[in-house]
């Protein structure tokens, strides 16, 4: 049996965990006032973020030992399915912020949220607070909730909209922080990242499968394609596109070198349906074709 609950509108969510509805499209809601509930996988039909002040609870993304711990920040875009189901109870803490796609059409927002890549990442991809960014956040959220018991009037939907905005914007600050502080498992995942495109190269995976995507990487290394994809950007200054792409050029020059081979054969062995894609590519990469270009080393 299917125990999925799924919330459309935010007050909805709201009575759920015995909030008031003080706007339909947007709410800051206090956890702490809901009933203790079983386990549920949950779907929300907005945008949620969830403030938690406990390191392990009815996320249950796990219980490791972070540097910073002062509360964890979660993103869920809307139609992501969260939980689990059990038979233990729990009693919700922390804040929510929720807020729906309708309130911010149409505003900067709404053009720039696929800046905000962090709402597709994974629950064990959270982001971990210190004490002042967690103040930072709670600030925010209090100017939210400051608009939200004034009133709506001509004002309202700017304001709030902006202090989401800046809500989220911090969080981009935040994230980078975390990757710095973090660089331990960022250079963990990088030596993973290097030997799964040595080990696919390696195999006749390409000539089966075609090229490596940065899905399955990441998926391969237990990530998240955004997650992924902003951990490789910011330690390496290249896209992880950009990574594989290079990876796949120092390997056809090696290749290059036995002229048993053909320029097509090649292509097909590194995982190309075309050679002539794999011209382009070489030449756009090192300058010259791959036949300029064994002719030039012999």
């Amino acid at each position: 049996m299917d125990d999925l609950l799924k919330f459309d509108t935010i007050s909805q969510y709201n009575a759920f965990n015995k909030n008031e509805t003080l706007h339909p499209l947007v709410s800051i809601v206090d956890l702490s006032k809901a009933d203790p509930r079983k386990l549920r996988r949950m779907s929300y039909g907005f945008y949620t973020v969830f403030l938690k002040e406990i390191k392990c609870g009815d996320l249950r993304y796990g219980c490791d030992k972070y540097d910073y711990e002062e509360g964890t920040l979660i993103f869920i875009a809307p139609g992501q399915v969260i939980g689990s189901d059990g038979d233990d109870h729990y009693q919700p803490q922390g804040q929510a912020l929720v807020f729906h796609p309708d309130l911010i059409h149409g505003t900067s927002l709404g053009r720039n949220m696929n800046e905000y890549t962090f709402f597709s990442y994974t629950i064990n991809e959270a982001l971990h607070l210190s004490e002042r960014e967690r103040q930072i956040i709670l600030d925010c959220f209090s100017k939210i909730q400051f608009e939200l018991e004034h009133g709506v009037d001509k004002h309202s939907k700017k304001l709030i909209v902006s202090n989401i905005e800046l809500f989220l914007n911090y969080c981009i600050r935040f994230y980078d922080r975390q990757f710095i502080t973090r660089g331990y498992a960022i250079k963990g995942v990088l030596e993973r990242f290097e030997t799964l495109l040595n080990d696919f190269f390696a195999s006749d995976k390409p000539h089966t499968e075609g090229l490596p995507s940065v899905a399955y990487c990441a998926n391969e290394l237990n990530l998240s394609a955004n997650y992924f994809g902003d951990l490789i950007k910011k330690e390496t200054g290249k896209t992880a596109n950009e990574y594989i792409q290079l990876k796949l050029i120092n390997v056809a020059k090696e290749k290059i070198f036995d002229t048993n081979k053909s320029v097509s054969e090649i292509a097909y062995e590194l995982g190309f349906k075309y050679p002539q894609h794999f011209t382009r590519m070489f030449k756009q990469h090192v300058g010259k074709t791959p036949l300029a270009y064994r002719s030039s080393v012999n």
